[in-house]
């Protein structure tokens, strides 16, 4: 299982990878796995006001259907197009080509709320 020890990690397995004020976030290697093959990705819209820990997508997956809550408050300034077309990209490459969302963040201090690498290896563990 991939952790990259750069991002940030939410307990209901997203990922941020922040960019000056942008929040790049997606699902984690762990939560692809757990999914098994994608096949769909509702994207929010462009605009969309999310709110930590609130509803961002929808990813459906051969086994299940399952909400991405938001890691971070902020507004959806892009999402990642290429998902409507291939959503195995996010069991290809969670943390490059299957990122979800790109939000202009509302509160850094948020940020304090997420885990480190460690913490969330641990807590995947559980």
């Amino acid at each position: 299982m991939k952790i990259p020890p750069e991002l940030k990690y939410s307990k209901d397995h997203g990922w941020v990878r922040i960019e000056g004020a942008i929040a790049i976030v997606g699902i984690t290697d762990y939560a692809q796995h757990k999914l098994a093959d994608v096949v769909f990705v509702e994207l929010p819209e462009i605009g969309k006001k999310v709110t930590q820990l609130g509803p961002l997508a929808v990813i459906e997956s051969v086994k299940t259907v399952v909400d991405v809550l938001s890691p971070l408050s902020g507004e959806v300034i892009e999402v990642n197009k290429e998902l409507t077309e291939k959503p195995e990209l996010v069991n290809q490459g969670p943390y490059e080509k299957g990122w979800i969302a790109k939000i202009r963040l509302l509160d850094p201090e948020e940020l304090k709320n997420l885990m480190d690498d460690k913490a969330y290896e641990a807590s995947t563990r559980v």
